[in-house]
């Protein structure tokens, strides 16, 4: 409620100056003014000389570099609206859910690349906590009825699921507090991956349209990834389900609908019924890894005669085929790994995540810690030594696909051509002392 206007106090009003004295005539009063204004014209004369004092600019005046960016900003949103009317999305929806997006200033910037690649056995360390084994395997006795039905429904391994759950979001502990709509729009507008950002953006869009959830709710990571599995936008549409039959998607505030859309996730991207991920092995001594590719299974049957054994002292299969797997080299543990191990490569294309799901999987389920040895000894390269040892393959003849200091598949699969020519363990693993016997190579 306002007040009553307040009334002036007449000692704080203006009064009209009076430039004549008392007892001084007009004219008198006119040549002193004149003498003082002379002073003052001598006085800044003297003062040009030195520097003038810089006053505060406006803040209206700071702000006005970015208002162009800001601009074009609000243009891009409004140029959006053809591609989202071609989806099908309503002018209402459109307009209430870009109403007020501003460009988030953190994503706006170039992201500066790790100076150092994390090696695999800190990323598994971090991921396999006992912490997360325990909230896991409570989990599992909470939901197992839920959990039986989705692996009744969609043929895949119930503990993978848990387990993707927990490195995703911490079993729903944390699932991203980012305005989704700005993050998108902000990466479509500013990243090097505008046009994948964009088509993320839009398809957000067709999710309001499609009422899964609220504006208020749409909230998820940086790179605009949400809900409890933390799916991509095009992902959601494509895979998410309607596991209750509400006629809504909701992987937000319902995590089983969640677990559901990401086993059917897996399954869309060849989870295979009944076949686990894979099992660590145990290598018989002196064998020669050189001759196996990760990328070309063999029987089960062919590896138990080869010497191999599984470490928690179970036979392996009869039946069904797995490829040896190196992620840190022949001194660190070693696996055999299904298609199944692939499938999950789907939901995160990093070897490190494939593998930290299917071991924390493993945990909750009860298995015990890995029985091989990490080279903890060893120090990682880093990002620029990868991209060098990556030119290095270059230099010699190995395709090693693009040059970005990442060591993938293809630059490993170079690796072991480089490593059986120059008579060591074709392994594929990298190392400062591979790199320095490739400078040396001609």
């Amino acid at each position: 409620m306002r007040g009553k206007p307040i009334p002036p106090d007449p000692a704080l009003q203006l009064r009209p100056i009076s430039w004549s004295r008392p007892g001084l005539s007009r004219a008198q009063t006119l040549r002193t003014l004149f003498v003082i204004g002379a002073f003052g014209l001598v006085a800044s004369l003297a003062a040009g000389s030195r520097p003038a004092r810089a006053e505060p600019q406006p803040r209206a005046a700071q702000a006005r570099p970015a208002a162009p960016q800001a601009e074009a900003f609000q243009t891009f949103l409004a140029g959006l609206w053809p591609e989202a009317r071609e989806r099908g999305i309503s002018r209402k929806t459109f307009d209430e859910a870009t109403a007020g997006l501003t460009l988030d200033p953190a994503l706006a910037k170039p992201v500066k690349q790790a100076e150092f690649v994390k090696p695999i056995w800190s990323y598994v360390a971090g991921a396999v906590t006992d912490r997360r084994i325990e909230e896991g395997r409570d989990k599992a006795r909470a939901l197992g009825p839920a959990l039986a039905d989705i692996e009744r429904r969609y043929g895949v391994d119930p503990y993978v699921v848990l387990a993707i759950w927990g490195m995703e979001t911490s079993y729903g502990g944390f699932t991203g507090a980012k305005d989704v709509l700005r993050c998108l729009a902000t990466l479509a507008f500013a990243s090097e991956r505008k046009d994948f950002f964009r088509n993320e953006l839009v398809t957000a869009l067709q999710i309001l349209q499609e009422g899964h959830v609220t504006r208020a709710q749409l909230t998820g990571s940086w790179a605009g990834a949400m809900g409890h599995t933390q799916f991509m936008p095009s992902s959601f549409v494509k895979f998410a389900v309607d596991y209750d039959g509400d006629r809504r998607k909701n992987i937000w505030s319902d995590p089983v609908e969640a677990l559901a859309s990401t086993a059917n996730y897996l399954a869309e991207h060849g989870w295979r019924r009944g076949l686990t991920w894979g099992y660590e092995v145990i290598l018989p001594q002196g064998f020669d890894v050189s001759p196996h590719d990760p990328r070309t299974p063999r029987p089960f049957a062919q590896w138990a005669s080869a010497g191999l054994r599984r470490a928690d002292g179970e036979p392996l299969p009869r039946g069904g085929e797995g490829a040896l797997y190196l992620p840190a080299g022949h001194r660190g543990p070693a696996f055999l790994v299904t298609e199944n191990f692939r499938a999950i490569r789907a939901y995160n294309n990093s070897q490190a995540y494939m593998l930290g799901v299917a071991l924390l999987s493993d945990r909750i389920a009860g298995a015990g810690p890995l029985a091989g040895r990490w080279p903890v000894q060893d120090k990682p390269l880093s990002t620029a030594q990868a991209l060098d040892l990556q030119k290095q393959l270059q230099r010699l003849g190995y395709p090693v696909g693009k040059l970005d200091g990442r060591i993938g598949e293809q630059a490993q699969s170079a690796i072991r051509s480089f490593q059986q020519r120059a008579g060591l363990a074709a392994d594929g693993y990298a190392d400062h002392a591979l790199l320095e016997q490739m400078k040396k190579a001609r």
